[in-house]
């Protein structure tokens, strides 16, 4: 028994002064008394057990709301995060909306000065056999789009028409390899003609020597291929070499619309487009 109570004594000796106050208020709690030496000792030996029970539970309390708080700022930042990503999405389409606004008021305004017939349309697919540059636009024979048509921008010019179907059309650009067209260059009014080679800048091919062209001339279209009208703008002279022999100069011609970053063009109509001079049986 001795052995048990040394075991245990702390446990017991906690246990009586944690019973004492009850059993206390429940004998006296009704008509109350002064406490006497023994309550004041009891009170003076628990108080900083009760302290450091209250202070636990306080910090226990302290914890589970600073978690809630947490949980509820993580939850506000995750909905605040997707508002700004739709916010950042919306700000983007509209910069994109905006920039497509721009180039359909320059096409307008182009259609609106331009002599003949202008067909709008979209670029909606490129060709990947790198033998064949072209592009597919949205409209075709039943918008009036027929083979031989040229296609432009504002910028200048861009392809010929090569294929037609009820609602799109296939366009060989001027970069492609077959490609030629009649230019002059519009300073001197020298003619020449502009080749596609593929990638690059055009080549200027059958300029004759005495022509009078210099870097930086701007070259715009002859109207004598019977594909283009007169008076459009294919790019400007690069890298001009004036040979001491021969019958004609060289140089290049950067081209004024960047084919690979088509979005909209124009097809171009003209009474003398009846046949496509492209040679038979490359397309």
């Amino acid at each position: 028994m001795l052995s048990l109570f040394r075991r245990y004594r702390r446990f017991l000796i906690v246990s009586v002064l944690l019973l004492y106050p009850l059993v206390t208020f429940l004998v006296t709690g009704r008509r109350g008394r002064d406490p006497n030496f023994v309550d004041r000792a009891v009170i003076a030996m628990t108080a900083p057990l009760q302290s450091a029970l209250n202070w636990a539970i306080d910090g226990v309390v302290g914890v589970v709301n600073h978690y809630v708080d947490l949980r509820g700022v993580r939850q506000e930042n995750d909905a605040l995060r997707l508002e700004n990503m739709q916010l950042r999405a919306a700000v983007q389409a509209l910069g994109e909306a905006r920039a497509e606004n721009g180039r359909l008021k320059q096409l307008l305004a182009y259609a609106e000065a331009a002599a003949g017939p202008e067909i709008p349309a979209r670029v909606v697919g490129v060709n990947p056999v790198a033998k064949l540059l072209s592009v597919r636009i949205s409209s075709g024979e039943r918008q009036g789009v027929y083979r031989g048509m040229s296609v432009v921008t504002p910028d200048g010019i861009v392809g010929q028409v090569i294929r037609t179907t009820g609602g799109y059309a296939d366009v060989a650009l001027v970069t492609d390899p077959q490609s030629r067209v009649g230019v002059r260059v519009q300073r001197s009014r020298a003619r020449g003609t502009a080749a596609g080679s593929g990638s690059g800048p055009l080549k200027l091919e059958n300029m004759l020597r005495t022509e009078d062209v210099e870097d930086g001339d701007l070259i715009i279209t002859s109207g004598t291929d019977g594909v283009y009208p007169p008076g459009l703008v294919v790019g400007r002279v690069a890298n001009l070499e004036k040979k001491e022999h021969g019958m004609f100069q060289a140089a290049d011609v950067l081209p004024a619309v960047d084919t690979t970053k088509l979005e909209e063009v124009l097809v171009v109509g003209s009474p003398y487009q009846e046949a496509a001079p492209m040679v038979e049986g490359t397309r």
